[in-house]
Formats: structure tokens, sequence, C-alpha cells
């Protein structure tokens, strides 16, 4: 009898673990934290006796169990995602991930570039490789390069552009072997590679990537963003207001605690983002006084197809009103709208 009873607690057991640990093919999303950007910013002998603060946002995205499915029916502080909404057609999680760093690299890019051209300072950008952000699974690629992978020279020879890599390959034929050497991690690789055409083409030939420039930056003064294993391109504002922040004399805070979000562009820009609903809720939970929101305009053709879509800020707006904070949600459409508010803000 007793024998018994420990088998039924062990199939209970073994139950509650699948229900809890299982995972499904879909995602979870909820609100995530904020992040004081000023221990993860350097920009050394830059300003650093500011009273405010400049803080990113996140959403806590994980896959989802069996509990967890059940329970996002029920809360509205948790969102179910398909995998499609996530990753890409055909996407490992591996390959996610990745791609989920190439973007935060790039935003942290994009944000040196901005702000150091805000403040009048130089900055040069050095080509380092061709990055590769996708494998087609029928390419001549296919096993041999890997998402994430840098080409830096074919058959030795250096390449100076990703425009420099695109005419090399362009004048090759289908069945010509190159030699890719890559930067995979902290290995140099010798990849060979037999071309072959691309599909849906008209006979072109190609290696059967998706690829992206790599570059890197040198400024005066050095910058180091730590990112640690915070991933997407949505931290690009806020860490270009708090490079600003070092880099001129006057505290842009004004003394208050300032969050937001949004993708940053080359040209200063701001770009839409997604989960900014659980960004609010968090920056609430984190008593936040001031949020920056993406105010971008949403195409015609769009909101005819998607009615219930909602821009960024008034996605932010909606959810602030609903959960009744004291937080001022500010829209911007480039950084030029957020050092705009900075400026006339009252200090604190």
């Amino acid at each position: 009898m007793k024998m018994r009873k420990w088998g039924i607690a062990a199939v209970i057991l073994l139950v509650v673990a699948f229900l809890a640990l299982y995972p499904l093919d879909m995602y979870i999303s909820r609100p995530g934290g904020a992040y004081d950007l000023a221990p993860l910013v350097e920009v050394v002998g830059g300003d650093t006796d500011d009273v405010g603060t400049f803080s990113l946002m996140t959403i806590a995205i994980g896959k989802a169990t069996p509990v967890t499915y059940a329970w996002s029916k029920m809360s509205d502080k948790m969102k179910l995602l398909p995998a499609t909404q996530v990753r890409r057609h055909g996407e490992s999680d591996a390959e996610y991930g990745v791609r989920q760093k190439k973007m935060m690299a790039d935003s942290k890019t994009h944000a040196i570039s901005v702000a150091f051209e805000k403040a009048g300072l130089p900055i040069n950008r050095k080509f380092t490789g061709v990055f590769v952000a996708g494998v087609l699974p029928t390419g001549a690629s296919a096993g041999k390069l890997e998402v994430g992978d840098i080409i830096q020279s074919i058959d030795q020879l250096k390449l100076a552009s990703t425009e420099a890599f695109m005419r090399k390959i362009s004048d090759m034929h289908v069945g010509q072997k190159v030699h890719l050497q890559v930067q995979r991690g902290q290995q140099q690789l010798d990849v060979p590679v037999e071309l072959k055409e691309l599909p849906k083409t008209d006979g072109r030939v190609g290696l059967g990537i998706e690829f992206e420039e790599q570059v890197t930056l040198e400024t005066e003064p050095k910058v180091d963003i730590r990112t640690e294993e915070i991933g997407g391109p949505s931290a690009g504002l806020m860490f270009t207001l708090e490079l600003m922040n070092r880099l001129v004399d006057v505290d842009l805070t004004k003394g208050y605690t300032i969050a937001g979000t949004g993708e940053m562009h080359e040209d200063g820009s701001v770009g839409r983002i997604g989960g900014i609903d659980f960004k609010i809720i968090a920056a609430d939970r984190q008593d936040m006084e001031i949020f920056f929101a993406p105010d971008d305009e949403l195409p015609e053709e769009v909101k005819k197809k998607n009615p219930q879509l909602l821009s960024n800020y008034e996605e932010a707006k909606a959810t602030a009103d609903k959960i009744g904070t004291n937080m001022k949600v500010v829209p911007v459409k480039t950084i030029d709208d957020a050092l705009s508010y900075l400026e006339k803000l009252q200090e604190k």
C-alpha cells in the first residue's frame, strides 16, 4: 500500500513538472524592469555629476509552458505570442538570440553616432566585415556558415565594404568554389563554399545568405556601453540621451527619473518597438516620472488592414491612463523632440 502511494505521488510530480516546464512553440511576454544607464554607459572623462537618471526599459519574454499558457489567459500582465511573432520563419531559438544581440549592437552604434554628431564631436566608422544574418536552408552556405558569422575576406582578399563583397560574389559563376575567412566567436575559420544559383532570381549566383554591414566606431573620448544579456534595438533612444548627458556639461535630466524606449536610427529618428504597454507598466512600478514613447505614424494601408493597431505613443498613453499612473508620457519622433522637451523642462 505504501509503495502504491509513493507511485501515485511520483506520477503527480511528473505531471506537475511537465505542466510547469514543458516548452510550447509559443512565447509569453510580461513587464520587465528599468535599468539605470549610469552604471552601464562609460564615457572616458565624461560628466558624471548628474542628479536625475535615464533608464532603459525591458520586457521579459520566454517560452510558454502549459501552466504559463493557461495563466496568460487570465492575466492582463501576460501576453501570449505565437512563435511567428517572435522568430523569423525557419529561425531557431539560438539564431533568434544572435539576432537580438546584433540588433542591440546596432542600436549602440547608432546611439553613439547620433550622440557624437549632436555634441559636435568627430567619429570614425571602421568596416570590420559582413555579418551573416540568415542562411538559406537550401543555399550554397547551408551547413557551412552560421548566423552570427562575420565574413572578413574572400580568397584571402580582405573586404573593404559590403559593396565590395557584393561585387566580388556577383562576378563569379555557378559551381565556383570560394574560400571565406570567417570570424565565429573567438575562432578564425577558413570556410570553402561552392556557389549556387539563388532561388527566385534570373540566374544570379550567391552564397545563399542574408547579410548586414558590420562596423566598429572609433571615438574620442572613448565610449563603452555594457548591456549584459539585454537584446533587441529598443534601448537606442535612451542610450543616445545618456551618452549626450555625459558629453555635455549640463544635466539633461533636470533631476528627474526618466525612462523611455525606441529604436534610434542613424538619421536621428526614433523607430517603433514592441511591448510598449508592458514597458509603461514596468516604468510605473519603478516610479519613473517621465517616459519617452515613439510617436510613429502608421501607413494608411496598415491601418486599413489592422484598424485596431495603435501607434506606440497611442498604446503607451492608453496603458498609462488605464493603470492611473502620474508618469508623464511624452511623444517623440526624433532625438531632437526629446532634447527640446528636456530643454524646456523646469529644473526639479
